[in-house]
């Protein structure tokens, strides 16, 4: 019996179907390692069923819903299965599904929410023109 314990611990199962928070972040692809989901977890950026955890060992189960704010957004995810190892990203994303709310379509002529600030390019616009420059100058006072 020790010996199916010892090798259920070593995947990062229990065999109460249980996963360290860290790890499932890590098999998940959420975050590049183990320390840096250990490091997030830590400072609070990671949530469960709408706790807060501080600790990186803290047991995850499957259909626990995470909130995590790892990245510049807020992710909503609600484990479908625990991680046996770090596989390829098809697999990693097996591992959840994704419950986070997606922002409504902007209507024709709107602007998103995530416009622009001054003197700023949409992503992608390339370089400002030669009459651009002049009027990001003239408009800086660099004249």
């Amino acid at each position: 019996m020790t010996g199916t314990v010892a090798a259920d611990s070593h995947n990062g199962q229990a065999a109460s179907g249980t996963q360290r928070l860290d790890k499932w972040l890590w098999f998940a692809r959420l975050t590049k390692s183990r320390t840096v989901a250990a490091s997030c977890i830590s400072a609070g950026k990671i949530r469960v069923n709408s706790t807060k955890v501080e600790k990186p060992a803290q047991a995850v189960k499957v259909g626990d819903v995470i909130t995590s704010r790892i990245q510049k957004t807020v992710r909503v995810l609600r484990i479908a299965a625990l991680g046996a190892r770090r596989g390829p990203a098809p697999e990693a994303q097996s591992l959840y599904e994704d419950l986070t709310p997606r922002a409504p379509a902007p209507a024709p002529g709107e602007k998103s929410e995530t416009s622009v600030f001054w003197g700023e390019r949409e992503p992608g616009a390339g370089r400002p023109t030669k009459r651009e420059r002049r009027q990001l100058d003239q408009l800086k006072g660099r004249a």
